[in-house]
């Protein structure tokens, strides 16, 4: 049989021709497969959108009414550092937040409003530190940051007038519910349900352990035995508990007192015949802060703690159970009322020992910080019940002879301008 090689020949051509086209319909095919998966089950490309662009926080913001004051900022403000406690009263015609009709927690000897004083000016007035903005107190805005928390005010009548301030300015936006009080009444504690915050006022007025013979007007019957190497466990079995204190002390080491070291009897302060070395107030408000700063910069707390300076009175032309009274009704600007000796003396105590034990405090990673109120307040002589510590005191006779308290404050009053600055500490942190 003969071949006929040229057929063969265009045959092989046709079949060459077919073989490309089909490897051709191929290769398109897989192709558009390819195309049609994407890079995705091979290869793992870096989103460019999120490497430069950041989405927006959707998360709902806290539900805080901030009340129309010049002296608010913007929560998202950075504030600048300065001196809170370097300033001027300057006037507030919007008043206080509260008044002692909407706030029943105010005790009688410091509801100057029910008692009857007649002037209302010394409401009008905000503290102003001089070289930044002060925000005012936003209750809301506290009570959010204080939720699952535990404050406590740990110190003397101060401390419970300063508690009584801070529950008002809360309670503007929950009351809160008393839960405990001492046999005495002097040591209470509320819960804010809606927070679980609790805020106590522990009364204990030397911060070591103290046996006390005096009425509530303040007469004593007796010199107080005072242990000067003994922390009063009123406050310090519950220390460990607490994630903000502020802690204080100041006039009763004034009183005349027994002093004790190791349980023996040491000296005194105004103890005449008792055959006791005259040792002075001083030396004992040194042992005892000392004692008490040293305690708290080795405990390792992990919360905020505060130390308070002691306040100044205004006595005029007289002191507590002698005729002293507190007549002015408007604030006193900066030297125009000087600080008596004793509550210098007093002071420069409690700045002495704060420094010492603040290095301390600082190494052993315990945030303690100072609110030094003295200057603040010393230019507040019309902030005082006066003659209305007492309900209507000159109802029944307009010249009567009545005890004058020019220590603590009026509620509402100047002490309410202290939440203020403990606020802006607090988020300062």
């Amino acid at each position: 049989m003969r071949v006929n090689w040229k057929s063969w020949s265009l045959n092989k051509d046709h079949l060459v021709k077919l073989a490309i086209g089909i490897l051709l319909v191929g290769f398109a095919f897989k192709l558009l497969v390819f195309r049609s998966k994407g890079f995705g089950a091979d290869l793992e490309f870096p989103e460019v959108e999120k490497e430069y662009v950041q989405k927006p926080d959707l998360k709902s913001p806290l539900p805080v009414q901030i009340p129309e004051n010049d002296d608010q900022m913007p929560l998202d403000v950075v504030i600048e550092k300065c001196d809170l406690f370097t300033g001027d009263w300057v006037p507030n015609p919007s008043g206080p937040t509260y008044t002692n009709g909407s706030c029943p927690l105010i005790e009688g000897h410091q509801n100057c409003m029910r008692n009857g004083r007649p002037d209302s000016g010394y409401l009008h007035w905000k503290w102003k530190p001089r070289d930044c903005q002060l925000p005012r107190f936003n209750a809301e805005r506290f009570l959010e940051l204080m939720r699952n928390k535990a404050w406590a005010l740990i110190g003397d009548s101060i401390s419970r007038n300063h508690v009584q301030s801070l529950l008002c300015m809360l309670a503007t936006v929950e009351r809160p519910a008393e839960v405990y009080h001492d046999e005495q009444y002097k040591s209470k504690r509320w819960h804010f349900a809606s927070y679980n915050f609790t805020v106590s006022n522990i009364w204990s007025p030397f911060l070591v352990k103290a046996a006390v013979f005096e009425d509530n007007d303040g007469v004593s019957t007796a010199e107080v035995q005072l242990h000067l190497d003994k922390l009063d466990k009123t406050w310090t079995d519950l220390y460990p508990s607490l994630d903000y204190m502020i802690i204080s002390t100041g006039k009763w080491f004034l009183k005349a007192a027994i002093y004790h070291e190791n349980d023996t009897e040491v000296g005194c302060h105004i103890c005449p015949g008792k055959n006791l070395t005259e040792l002075g107030f001083v030396y004992a408000y040194n042992k005892t802060l000392h004692y008490v700063m040293d305690f708290i910069a080795n405990s390792k707390h992990k919360g905020l703690i505060f130390f308070r300076t002691s306040t100044p009175d205004h006595f005029e032309n007289g002191e507590w159970h002698n005729g002293g009274s507190c007549p002015k009704t408007t604030p006193a600007k900066e030297g125009e009322v000087e600080i008596k000796d004793l509550s210098r003396i007093l002071r420069n105590v409690e700045l002495e020992e704060f420094e010492k034990a603040a290095a301390k405090a600082a190494n052993n990673g315990v945030n303690l910080k100072l609110l030094d109120f003295t200057n603040l307040l010393l230019m507040r002589p019309d902030g005082h019940p006066g003659p209305y510590r007492q309900f209507q005191p000159f109802a029944e006779n307009q010249t009567a002879v009545v005890q004058n308290d020019c220590l603590h404050w009026c509620l509402p009053g100047p002490m309410d301008f202290w939440n203020d600055v403990i606020m802006e500490m607090v988020v300062r942190g």
